[in-house]
């Protein structure tokens, strides 16, 4: 008898969605037409204003979140259901908000992050640590309002050249669109690049757009990424990465 053809995965483009949605409950309805209108496998949203204890649920998604005990703030991952995933805390934490979860792509394991740093508190170089430190390739959306020429932002701020200097350190790189990815309500202050992506490790390449389907104060992102993953039954099981575990203190 003939040997049974081996099985292999198929390449696949892997469609993520990031997104400082500056309050998520009352955008929930136009989410979820997005979200379904461009296929979106993996929705990375900041400032969701979420607290514990308030339900949150999208058709097809499994949500993971990082919520405030106070107002403001907060971090959350939609992630189609089929694929296989797990959620991965993320310790010692400072002032940074941040959700994680482990896909495997490529047979690889992969972390996929979501930071957020709202504007009063500093940016320290132990948060960015506890994000860039865990060992394993990563993707990390995030919104540190932090500016920086590099990543098309019109100027440098103290934020950016820390964030800069990090990331050059941890070998990571930094991705942001060719226009600003915020629409502010406030029409004397000039848009500017706030929202980017950082990599590190990664055999496959990635492409980054900016889109203005959605109702807050800033754009959403859409970066693509090639490779073959698995979507097979989840698996909902804990893991950390490295550090020791301090509860977050925010400030706004």
């Amino acid at each position: 008898m003939a040997a049974r053809p081996r099985r292999t995965e198929r390449c696949k483009t892997l469609r993520l969605a990031c997104w400082n949605a500056d309050g998520v409950r009352g955008r929930k309805l136009e989410l979820e037409h997005i979200l379904g209108q461009h296929g979106v496998d993996i929705c990375l949203l900041s400032v969701t204003f979420l607290n514990p204890g308030q339900a949150f649920r999208l058709a097809n998604y499994v949500c993971h979140r990082t919520d405030r005990s106070t107002t403001g703030g907060g971090t959350a991952i939609l992630i189609r259901r089929g694929i296989v995933h797990h959620s991965v805390p993320v310790p010692g934490l400072n002032h940074l908000e941040a959700t994680a979860i482990q896909v495997t792509l490529a047979g690889k394991p992969v972390l996929i992050l979501v930071a957020y740093l709202s504007p009063s508190p500093p940016l320290i170089g132990a948060d960015l640590t506890a994000c860039f430190g865990g060992g394993l390739p990563f993707l990390m959306a995030d919104d540190l309002n932090a500016k920086h020429v590099d990543w098309n932002s019109r100027l440098n701020t103290r934020r950016g050249k820390l964030l800069r200097d990090n990331a050059d350190g941890n070998s990571c790189l930094i991705f942001g669109p060719d226009s600003p990815t915020n629409n502010l309500y406030n029409p004397l202050v000039t848009p500017d690049v706030l929202d980017i992506v950082i990599t590190k490790n990664l055999s496959f390449p990635v492409y980054l757009t900016s889109c203005s389907a959605l109702s807050s104060d800033h754009f959403s992102l859409t970066p693509l990424v090639a490779y073959p993953f698995s979507t097979h039954r989840i698996a909902l099981t804990s893991g950390a990465l490295t550090g020791p575990a301090s509860k977050p203190s925010w400030k706004n």
